[in-house]
């Protein structure tokens, strides 16, 4: 049976589309919810995202997340070989497949009796995705290639898309974190300013000779310097009444 869908086909695409809820996780997730619904003898579908030494796992059901958790810790399995050689692997029967012996128990244990697993290089990443039969033989070797091409090209879309909208969310919120650093320096600057009664530019050399001295970053200095200000002035504000009474 073609394990190419037009339900797949569907799916995968759909997980292109980014928004502000999009992450390694969710798309992950979504694929491996995609994988265990959209090719036919699949029961779940697992996905290792391995990315700089950063390892991201998810699985369409809890036990699959144990069960390719195990390969790291038993050191074998048909994940472990796909990711160390780039190749896709198949196991027709756990049961009849001698390659992995202290795998092979888990994976009964959790029902499954068939597996395949993909390796697709991502641009910076390498994804690993398992999928997971309860019947032996469910997915015949001559149908792996067109599933296979299938799935790199939508991922590789799906994880540039969600990496490049990181990257424009990162931008945008350094931008932030930079404006709102320049108007707690310049809050910090009018302070000096009126109380020394100095221009513009001598308060900003002398926030940056005192960050010098003490290794402190301009920014922080300024920020310290408008809490106590604000603070000051909360506890004036505090007294006056007193004072009056």
């Amino acid at each position: 049976m073609d394990m190419v869908t037009p339900v797949l086909a569907r799916d995968l695409a759909a997980l292109g589309r980014v928004n502000e809820e999009t992450s390694s996780e969710s798309v992950l997730r979504g694929l491996t919810a995609t994988l265990a619904g959209g090719v036919p003898g699949c029961a779940g579908g697992s996905a290792e995202l391995w990315r700089q030494e950063r390892l991201v796992v998810s699985a369409s059901h809890s036990e699959l997340v144990v069960l390719v958790d195990s390969e790291g810790d038993l050191g074998e399995g048909p994940s472990a070989e796909a990711r160390a050689t780039g190749r896709h692997v198949i196991v027709q029967d756990v049961l009849r497949d001698p390659r992995w012996p202290a795998y092979t128990g888990m994976a009964v244990r959790f029902g499954v009796r068939s597996i395949l697993a993909l390796p697709i290089t991502v641009e910076r990443a390498v994804l690993v995705l398992g999928l997971y039969g309860v019947r032996p033989g469910a997915f015949a070797a001559r149908n792996v290639p067109p599933l296979a091409d299938m799935l790199a090209e939508q991922v590789s879309v799906a994880l540039a898309n969600m990496w490049d909208y990181d990257e424009v969310r990162t931008d945008a919120a350094q931008m932030q974190e930079a404006l709102a650093g320049r108007a707690i320096i310049d809050q910090a600057k009018g302070i000096i300013m009126k109380s020394s009664g100095c221009s513009a530019e001598a308060a900003f050399d002398e926030l940056r000779r005192v960050s010098q001295h003490h290794q402190v970053k301009v920014v922080d200095l300024a920020r310290l310097l408008v809490d106590e200000h604000q603070r000051n002035q909360r506890n004036r504000r505090e007294e006056s009444p007193k004072e009056a009474g």
